[in-house]
């Protein structure tokens, strides 16, 4: 909640002393920096649900603070309004995560009825698009792949495809439902992963393009295993 309460700060450092009919200038460098500050911070606002934030109370705030004037309100109904969207944005995101829960769950079951669509123990799915007879990685394997990661809804969130430059990376250093997948696929296949939260990323949102209990949905192509002697240092 600091955090939000700073960004609040930084916004409204671009709103004070402007009206809400009177737009700010940006013509200096100072003021499309003042600018970009409010706008990124006003999108992080709005894509955590602050969206009915007062923004002339904010600005009011801020010049109070920097005329060192005296607060309009006192320190104990501050912290209780704090307190108040702290709780209330605790449970918006407790909401939204059990509705991504559900719709992940109701997407898995769907798919898996599919044609071509495999299921192992562990719940990850996945069906095999080129195949390829390829050796198989190891656990203790360097593999180069390509992959382009995405949710349900489609969005890309991750593509070494659309970059055009492949990975190397350990196959036990991946998320789990990686780490299955990779040793069942050969050298040369292609495959489409579908991976449920629990084999991914949980309850935890590792950045705003993916969030909490995202199932994830990879074109995966394995290209080769690394040699591990290619790699040893020369003596």
């Amino acid at each position: 909640m600091k955090q939000h309460l700073a960004a609040v700060a930084l916004v409204s450092l671009v709103l004070a002393g402007c009206d809400s009919q009177t737009s700010a200038e940006l013509k200096t460098p100072a003021q499309k920096a003042s600018y970009g500050i409010g706008l990124n911070m006003g999108k992080s606002l709005a894509q955590e649900g602050m969206d009915d934030l007062d923004s002339q109370a904010v600005a009011q705030g801020i010049e109070d603070a920097i005329g060192k004037k005296e607060q309009k309100l006192k320190d104990d109904e501050l912290v209780e309004a704090f307190a108040f969207l702290q709780k209330r944005a605790e449970e918006r995101m407790a909401a939204l995560n059990d509705e991504a829960a559900k719709a992940g769950k109701k997407f898995l079951e769907d798919n898996a009825k599919r044609d071509g669509v495999k299921t192992t123990a562990s719940g990850l799915q996945y069906e095999i698009v080129t195949k390829a007879e390829g050796a198989q990685p190891k656990a203790t394997d360097v593999v180069s792949v390509h992959y382009e990661g995405r949710l349900t809804d489609g969005k890309v969130f991750d593509s070494s495809i659309q970059r055009g430059s492949p990975i190397d990376l350990p196959v036990s250093g991946v998320i789990p439902g990686w780490v299955e997948a990779l040793q069942l696929m050969h050298v040369g296949e292609k495959a489409k992963l579908y991976i449920p939260s629990e084999l991914a990323y949980g309850a935890q949102s590792p950045s705003p393009a993916i969030p909490a209990n995202s199932v994830l949905v990879f074109d995966l192509e394995l290209l080769s295993i690394k040699d591990p002697s290619a790699a040893a240092p020369q003596q």
